[in-house]
């Protein structure tokens, strides 16, 4: 996938039945699906079942088994509840006959309501900032194996962090990181729907890494298994561009018994917040 035509069109499933879906999985980089593919098909399976003047304002997963990456997804919807103004639908991701993942989300018509959202941070312009593929380009024959062949990868998402860190540096790091992120090629206004199914996806990246960053001078990808345990994504407000960028800012509460959790809020460039997701993940070492 290069752009986000061609991530919208793999979101988009196949359907079987009124309530059943399907999909298939493109790797990212690891031998299992996805988390972020399987959280955004799941909610286009749900979105499908909902009236169009509704819209998603909170979803809530688990993530129970590996995807495998060569067998298709079903995804089947329940039916909860359809309110006066909100509606709930619950989905179950199978491989096999067996739940892999489940998700409940639920959506709301437009209302008028009080405002208020906090500041964004004060973060360098993502114009002076460089990408993942820059990155690659300029430090590939310096950085480990398995970190630059996923830097390597072709993504339909432009990402570039507001600090570099020197992986081989083995110190620990803030609790924290900030990334800017901007889907490729946007041509057209997407429909509210693809955009929250997208920003699904994108949500799961850069989250659960965060939570290595305290103890970066003993842990990295090479000696941890890590893997995503639940999500959360509110959405909050619709940006004026989706073409444009995204800041990410992620916050480390908690580590411990072998899981970390991790806070992330997505802002507009011009500070507008549009979405709040949360995140447990396995940080589990591995026994040499």
């Amino acid at each position: 996938m290069k752009t986000a035509k061609e991530l919208i069109e793999h979101i988009e499933l196949n359907q079987l039945d009124k309530t059943v879906f399907e999909g298939r999985s493109i790797t990212v980089g690891s031998r299992t699906v996805f988390g972020g593919q399987v959280l955004a098909q799941a909610l286009n399976a749900a979105y499908r079942t909902v009236p169009e003047e509704r819209f998603c304002h909170s979803a809530h997963a688990y993530f129970i088994l590996p995807g495998d990456l060569q067998k298709p997804i079903q995804y089947k919807v329940q039916l909860v509840r359809d309110g006066g103004s909100f509606t709930t639908r619950y989905v179950s991701a199978e491989q096999d006959g067996q739940a892999i993942f489940v998700l409940a989300a639920s959506f709301q018509i437009k209302e008028e309501g009080y405002e208020f959202q906090e500041e964004m941070p004060e973060v360098a312009n993502p114009d002076t900032l460089f990408s993942w593929e820059e990155i690659y380009d300029q430090a590939k024959d310096f950085l480990p194996e398995s970190f630059a062949r996923f830097l390597s990868l072709e993504r339909p998402i432009f990402f570039k962090p507001t600090v570099i860190h020197n992986p081989l540096e083995k110190v620990d790091l803030p609790p924290r990181q900030d990334v800017w992120f901007k889907f490729k090629d946007v041509k057209d206004k997407l429909s509210i729907q693809h955009f929250h199914e997208m920003l699904a996806y994108a949500s799961d990246y850069n989250i659960l890494i965060t939570a290595l960053q305290p103890h970066a001078s003993s842990a990295h990808f090479g000696n941890m298994l890590l893997a995503s345990l639940d999500h959360a994504i509110w959405f909050h407000h619709e940006p004026e561009d989706y073409s444009g960028w995204f800041l990410y800012h992620i916050e480390v509460p908690n580590t411990s018994n072998a899981r970390g959790l991790t806070s992330g809020k997505i802002f507009s460039q011009d500070g507008k917040l549009i979405a709040t997701v949360a995140q447990e993940g396995l940080m589990r070492k591995l026994i040499k």
